[in-house]
């Protein structure tokens, strides 16, 4: 990613092959130089959990950031300040409109070293997605700087457990107190930890789907491949419906032709036997429908530099799973996020079919695999430039 100096507060996305450029305001350069800390009281000071009793987004370590943008005057100084409540105006736009935010982790390596995993894709989405949303944007670099310095400061929250992690939550939202719907003239960022246990805590367990193709998640021109608020919270009925039917989660299909697009708030990964020989990793095209998720990117790359697989960004509709599955050439399907990392599927129920995905069947499977590498990048066991020391 490159950063062009101007004075404009909003991004200005180009796009020239391969690089990014982003026009961000000079004001948010060396601010991780000049961030203002004030430490819990000792008395204030939390215990810390077991890692068998943490609940993912449930629990909070004993700091916060949080910077303050202005129209005409532009980010003012961070502030790295003990855990609290926002205080905002009932009119404040993110309370009536979008809320845009982001999640990555940071973990305690085997040498006891903690690591953020390839948070440049994160400040890139986030910037994106601010975009998208007409707020400020930001230098996604100095953001880093205090982000490591927040969790240097709440260092003893990441868990002492190659199982566990700190979930990061950047947020970026707009407290101007005015109802009317127009770019914001005032936004807040701030950044909240929360440790979490391992998902799986008792092993894998593949999980079972709706795809119901009469409900939508994204569509062409919108904002699905952003990390917006408003693509989530109407997620949460169908999460309903689906549970209503013993199933664990939602496969979200797309358009006349049935297009698999997600599956929950994951990225979807299908691996098939090829007709002519040779197995495929098939998983749907950065179209505008599908988040790019940083875990589905880290997923790719890697798989692509194991000879014996083939990897296939393009669209994949229903008649297609269900025929590879008739033709016992449907191997795996597996969700892919930063939650989880990987999410074995178990069964699809589609129409009036019941779909059987042999993920949990295979001798060597794929999900299992790539969930190793990323976890020995994570935590130190592969020294990899994608894993940042905060140090």
């Amino acid at each position: 990613m490159k950063i062009l100096p101007d004075t404009s507060f909003f991004l200005s996305l180009l796009t020239f092959g391969v690089e990014e450029y982003f026009v961000i305001s000079p004001s948010f350069t060396r601010l991780a130089a000049d961030v203002e800390i004030q430490f819990c009281p000792p008395d204030k000071l939390k215990p810390k959990p077991a890692v068998k009793d943490l609940v993912f987004g449930k629990t909070f370590t004993e700091h916060m950031l949080e910077i303050q943008w202005v129209d005409g005057e532009g980010w003012h100084k961070p502030q790295i300040s003990p855990f609290h409540n926002l205080s905002m105006h009932p009119a404040a736009k993110s309370l009536h409109y979008s809320v845009q935010f982001e999640g990555m982790k940071a973990y305690r390596g085997v040498d006891g070293k903690i690591r953020l995993f390839r948070p440049d894709e994160n400040m890139k989405r986030m910037n994106r997605t601010a975009e998208r949303a007409s707020l400020p944007t930001f230098d996604g670099e100095e953001l880093i700087e205090l982000i490591k310095k927040l969790i240097r400061i709440d260092q003893e929250w990441v868990p002492h457990s190659e199982s566990s992690s700190l979930y990061v939550r950047p947020t970026l939202i707009s407290n101007e107190d005015a109802l009317k719907v127009e770019q914001p003239s005032k936004a807040l960022l701030f950044v909240i930890l929360s440790p979490t246990g391992p998902y799986f805590s008792t092993g894998f367990n593949a999980v079972s789907l709706l795809a119901d193709p009469q409900y939508v998640r994204s569509w062409p021109g919108g904002c699905g491949h952003t990390k917006m608020g408003a693509n989530y919270g109407p997620t949460l009925m169908i999460q309903k419906e689906a549970m209503k039917k013993g199933l664990q989660q939602v496969l979200w299909l797309y358009g006349p032709d049935h297009r698999l697009t997600e599956v929950g708030a994951m990225n979807i990964m299908i691996v098939l036997k090829k007709k002519n020989g040779g197995i495929e990793l098939v998983t749907p095209p950065l179209d505008g429908l599908i988040l790019p998720g940083v875990t589905r990117l880290s997923i790719l790359e890697i798989v692509r530099s194991w000879p014996e697989y083939e990897v296939t960004e393009r669209d994949i509709t229903m008649a297609e799973v269900v025929e590879a599955s008739k033709e016992d050439r449907l191997l795996e399907i597996f969700g892919a996020g930063t939650a989880v990392v990987v999410c074995p599927v178990g069964e699809i129920h589609y129409m009036d079919k019941v779909i059987k995905v042999p993920t949990m069947q295979q001798e060597k499977p794929l999900y299992k695999k790539v969930y190793n590498a990323i976890l020995d990048i994570q935590y130190g066991r592969n020294q990899h430039p994608w894993a940042v020391p905060i140090d």
